[in-house]
């Protein structure tokens, strides 16, 4: 005879199966602070603190599949460079950008650089980041990486986070201007930071982004805090309309698995004018013990 149990043993009963379903696979307090890695439900998630932001959640065995919301928004910024044939991460994480530009760009060079070894360590041990002769997990400082610099990129994606900020080397005028010297005239840099809510330097760091390149835009990440940088250095005026076409032509050449216009339609901002009342980012600030 089929017993069944009470509506409220139930709900506790699939409470208890999802706490148990969220099991540790690593967790370490290093030079660097905490280094987390968990699975529930078929995903690993990253952090680097316990209840804090997840850095990186990947699908294991499936490059393809992208969890957080501000990925495939950072990825638009593909469409502003020629096929990538050189792709720098500064911030590898769990390896999800490089790995997801690996499935779709097979023939291109990619670097994925972090200052954490034991975050490079987690990546290729937990989360599926598989370095080959065009791919590899670099432990560097990503500022001096970029200074360091001889051959440059064609896309550089800035996603180097702390437990809940970019690091002060990151953000300033100094490295920013590394940074658009490590590109091709014809690349594209890609900055990941937190809104104005969750961020008090967020102008400041807007408009060090504009002192260091010559165009800038801005994609706003539905329901989420991040805020993605598309820089240039280059003028190009692009609109709303064409960066959508632009978008929306990649992935659906290349058969993502979402569609790229209607994240650009839905929080696109080209960032013409500057904010005099906010001041621009320099080492001499930011970099004081």
């Amino acid at each position: 005879m089929r017993r069944f149990l009470p509506i409220s043993l139930l709900f506790v009963s699939t409470a208890i199966a999802a706490v148990a379903a969220d099991v540790t696979l690593f967790e370490r307090e290093g030079p660097f602070g905490w280094v987390i890695v968990t699975e529930s439900n078929g995903l690993r998630t990253l952090q680097f603190e316990r209840g804090g932001a997840r850095q990186t959640v990947v699908k294991p065995g499936d490059p393809a599949h992208l969890e957080l919301p501000y990925a495939p928004v950072a990825l638009t910024g593909l469409s502003l460079c020629e096929a990538p044939r050189r792709v720098l991460i500064v911030g590898l994480g769990g390896g999800t950008l490089p790995m997801f530009i690996r499935h779709y760009y097979p023939e291109a060079v990619i670097d994925g650089v972090d200052i954490n070894p034991d975050v490079v360590d987690v990546a290729r041990r937990f989360l599926g980041f598989r370095e080959d002769a065009r791919m590899r997990g670099i432990v560097a400082d990503g500022r001096k990486f970029i200074e360091e610099t001889r051959e440059p990129y064609d896309i550089i994606f800035l996603d180097a986070f702390g437990a809940d900020s970019v690091p002060p080397p990151l953000s300033t005028v100094e490295f920013l201007r590394a940074v658009r010297k490590a590109l091709k005239p014809s690349g594209v840099a890609v900055g990941n930071i937190w809104s104005r809510e969750y961020n008090r330097l967020y102008d400041s760091m807007v408009r060090t982004y504009q002192e260091a390149f010559d165009d800038l835009y801005l994609l706003e990440v539905r329901g989420v805090g991040n805020r993605i940088l598309l820089s240039l250095p280059r003028k190009e005026n692009i609109s709303r309309a064409d960066l959508a076409a632009r978008a929306g032509a990649l992935s659906g050449a290349k058969g993502f698995r979402f569609e790229m216009a209607p994240l650009v339609r839905s929080g696109f901002n080209h960032l013409r004018e500057r904010d005099t009342s906010a001041h621009v980012l320099t080492d001499a600030e930011m970099l004081k013990p």
